[in-house]
């Protein structure tokens, strides 16, 4: 487990002025052959792709980008930047193919100085058909470390005026209720599923008698909340959740689940609009974790297929891994193991369109950071490309996790970088 203890972090720390923290100690990492180099040398007929910049509204000390697609096409970005003694959530539109040009004036969706803000735990920002847009943002609801609210924010004209609607969960505990992902539910609904503290008493240790940290969701509308749900009693305590669309009309959400004996393996379960279903692993990893890693999965739908990627180290190499369904998340394929080894490889995101799967993810060595990149066909067996998108400014937990979107075939990605202390925003766009 080597890999394991070395990635995983049993609780995350609160950044400030770009300073991040683990409550683990972790050691240095060794440099070593990028498994990428071996898989291109072995795959001669692999595609050849672009990398062109794309400039990004924000100023300085910007940071936790999330980047998601307008029902009619345009690109929203979202991010935290300083304000005082606070922070705001901020963000812009960018609309065309041009990665130069196409964006909207900067706005802002709320701010405070009681906020809770973290390299890992970041606010979303989601427009429905309707026009809506929402957005979400992580307020403290007491004096515990990790005691904070996720609150709901809506705009119905384009972003210019928003309306705060409170925390999305009604219990009213100073727990933790974080790592939210937001959907179109309908034209005019959102759904949001987040990790939900209220049994933990504040605390993260089963053994010493604090309760587990849940996954639970809720269905917004005009008239407020609709409908909540509690899908899942034991959770991973601080490991991203995401949720995306199937061609069948269901939602899929994408956990990593804690089950007896600490294993942390990846689930999903579909929403059909009425209820959930009982979770499927995607790949029996068996990983046995006694902390939280803080690199939850990622989920992607097209057509009636669905794909996930996740980090895992159950074999005791860091390992990036994929699976396909091929009928809309209620069953998986084999997984396909794409990156691991030395390397501390994670904070995964993938999409899929007409043409494939792409599927990104960070690279840490002794030498630095890497933002990676790869393409496949729908079954997981041919890779068409594989490529380093950039090297990242920064180490550690400070630069984030990468956020990506396809658009007119091609990925759009934004991350953030840290130079001589401050963070910033990257973007750049990839064309096969």
């Amino acid at each position: 487990m080597r890999a394991a203890l070395r990635f995983a972090c049993a609780r995350m720390v609160p950044h400030a002025a770009g300073r991040y923290g683990c409550g683990m100690r972790i050691r240095a990492l060794r440099a070593s052959a990028l498994l990428a180099a071996g898989l291109a040398a072995a795959t001669p007929s692999l595609q050849a792709a672009s990398v062109a910049d794309w400039p990004l509204p924000p100023a300085a000390s910007a940071a936790q980008p999330d980047l998601s697609r307008a029902p009619d096409g345009t690109l929203l970005l979202s991010w935290i930047e300083k304000e005082g003694k606070g922070h705001r959530l901020r963000f812009a539109r960018h609309a065309g193919t041009d990665p130069a040009a196409g964006w909207s004036d900067t706005r802002t969706v709320a701010a405070g100085d009681d906020w809770f803000v973290n390299w890992a735990d970041f606010p979303a920002l989601q427009a429905l058909p309707d026009g809506s847009l929402w957005a979400h943002a992580l307020v403290r609801n007491g004096e515990a470390t990790y005691a904070y609210d996720t609150r709901l924010f809506v705009s119905r004209d384009d972003g210019r005026r928003w309306t705060a609607l409170g925390p999305v969960h009604d219990d009213g505990t100073p727990t933790e209720h974080g790592f939210a992902t937001l959907w179109p539910q309908s034209r005019d609904t959102l759904g949001i599923a987040w990790l939900d503290g209220r049994n933990t008493g504040g605390g993260h240790d089963h053994a010493a008698g604090g309760g587990a940290m849940t996954l639970r969701a809720a269905v917004f509308g005009a008239d407020g909340k609709r409908a909540e749900h509690e899908i899942d009693v034991s959770t991973c305590d601080c490991c991203q959740t995401a949720s995306a669309a199937t061609g069948d009309g269901a939602t899929l959400l994408a956990w990593r689940d804690r089950a007896a004996g600490e294993i942390r393996d990846i689930v999903v379960a579909r929403f059909d609009g009425r209820r959930w279903s009982a979770p499927v692993p995607v790949h029996a990893d068996g990983w046995k974790m006694p902390a939280c890693p803080v690199n939850g999965p990622a989920i992607a739908a097209h057509g009636g297929k669905a794909w996930v990627a996740w980090y895992t180290a159950a074999t005791g190499e860091s390992e990036i891994r994929v699976a396909a369904s091929p009928d809309g998340g209620r069953h998986f394929g084999p997984m396909t193991s794409i990156a691991r080894g030395d390397a501390q490889h994670g904070r995964v995101d993938v999409a899929a369109d007409a043409d494939g799967v792409w599927v990104s993810w960070v690279e840490e060595t002794a030498a630095g950071q890497a933002l990676w990149l790869a393409r496949f066909a729908p079954d997981l067996v041919t890779e068409s490309f594989r490529m380093k998108v950039a090297g990242i400014a920064g180490r550690g937990r400070a630069t984030g996790f990468p956020r990506m979107q396809l658009r007119d075939g091609a990925a759009w990605l934004a991350w953030t970088e840290v130079v001589d202390g401050a963070p910033r925003l990257k973007g750049a766009v990839v064309r096969p």
